[in-house]
């Protein structure tokens, strides 16, 4: 993958489900079913879920018929994406997203970037132009706390940026342990972490899971001078 930007922030991500990328299945198969599936799961349909997860480019792993952590994740993407409830189950609002192939916007103006979207929680990787993966994310909380005696406001901030530091592990910082760290403002961060709830939650880093922040090293989306735009 060649240079990559990050832009962060909201990028006309519409409530709406957005067109199917070209080529993609329709999802009609998969949502003919009316059982509810939900983390635990396994078997045919689990599969079939994940394959259509897969075909919309939401991250999850693999698809192997196990309704993991990982599926969890990419299904509360496609409902952040389609402006439904983030339970992570699939019901029939669900079922309808991914018949209808809901998927973010992609903003457009790096060639190759990584966006994230501050109201809708999405971290999204964009090579060539073209919208690659999309991933689930939780950034700065607003609410406030105290480090080194100064109390401060849980906020991912806004701007541009460049990624300048990196740590190929945990990192142990102040305020807790960051996985595989890039570092684009001072002690900000897109790393990895073992909880991303559905909603903001940092003290102001992008988190992404373990296997995640894994997939975005492995691939140089986010290499030492890359430019982050935070918006």
């Amino acid at each position: 993958m060649t240079a990559i930007a990050v832009t962060v922030g909201g990028f006309g991500l519409s409530a709406q489900a957005a067109a199917a990328p070209a080529g993609a299945p329709s999802g009609s198969e998969f949502s003919a079913s009316d059982e509810l599936l939900r983390q635990g799961d396994s078997g045919p349909e689990v599969r079939a879920l994940q394959e259509r997860l897969a075909e919309l480019d939401y991250w999850h792993g693999g698809a192997d018929g196990e309704f993991d952590g990982l599926t969890t994740h990419a299904v509360v993407a496609l409902q952040k994406a389609a402006g439904i409830d983030r339970d992570g189950l699939v019901g029939p609002d669900t079922r309808k997203a991914l018949d209808e192939g809901a998927r973010p916007e992609i903003q457009g103006k790096y060639n190759n970037a990584v966006e994230i979207d501050l109201e809708h929680q999405l971290l999204i990787v964009v090579s060539d132009g073209e919208l690659e993966q999309i991933f689930t994310t939780s950034t700065g909380s607003g609410e406030t706390y105290e480090s080194e005696g100064e109390e401060r406001v849980a906020t991912t901030p806004k701007g541009e940026f460049t990624v300048f530091r990196e740590v190929d592990g945990w990192d142990h910082a102040p305020l807790g342990s960051l996985y595989r760290p890039k570092y684009f403002n001072r002690g900000i961060a897109v790393h990895g972490y073992d909880s991303v709830p559905p909603y903001p939650a940092s003290h102001g880093c992008t988190r992404v899971s373990i296997p995640a922040m894994d997939w975005l090293w492995e691939n140089e989306a986010l290499e030492q001078g890359t430019p982050v735009v935070v918006r």
